[in-house]
């Protein structure tokens, strides 16, 4: 070997750069996750799964069926009965948002026809629709996505 020889100070060096390199990283990592989550969904899980099934299943009694659609500016919502009967959208209070941090959140309101005009950004959005008007509380989240 013609090279300089190995010493304790490049050790130490070699040492403290690959360990700089993991808790940089492990730090960056950890600052993006707390910064992005969304918050609790609910503030106790088991209380809220104790009457999960029959909130469902009074929901699903209903047999509404739900459909969101982002075109040129304007979110179109069309909700019905299992008849095939409309259901006015002005009655539901709205939620538009990205489905993983709720940071973009924004109250939506639909006229009777089911629209709304909003400038959405290209990507993956959440819906959160919400109503007390009828034989059960209906709650629902609707994904879709916008076009490029």
């Amino acid at each position: 070997m013609t090279g300089r020889p190995l010493s304790g100070l490049h050790v130490l060096a070699m040492f403290i750069g690959g360990f700089g390199v993991i808790i940089g990283v492990n730090v960056t990592l950890a600052v993006n996750a707390v910064r992005t989550f969304p918050g609790l969904e609910v503030a106790n899980s088991y209380v809220a799964s104790q009457s999960f099934d029959a909130r469902r299943a009074a929901q699903d009694a209903l047999g509404w069926e739900t459909h969101a659609a982002y075109d040129s500016g304007i979110l179109r919502l069309r909700v019905e009965q299992q008849d095939g009967t409309r259901i006015d959208p002005a009655q539901f209070s709205a939620i538009i948002g990205r489905p993983t941090t709720r940071a973009d959140d924004a109250d939506l309101a639909f006229d009777a026809l089911g629209e709304a005009q909003i400038a959405l950004a290209p990507g993956r959005w959440r819906l959160d629709l919400r109503t007390s008007s009828g034989a059960a509380p209906f709650a629902q989240s609707l994904l879709f996505e916008v076009a490029q």
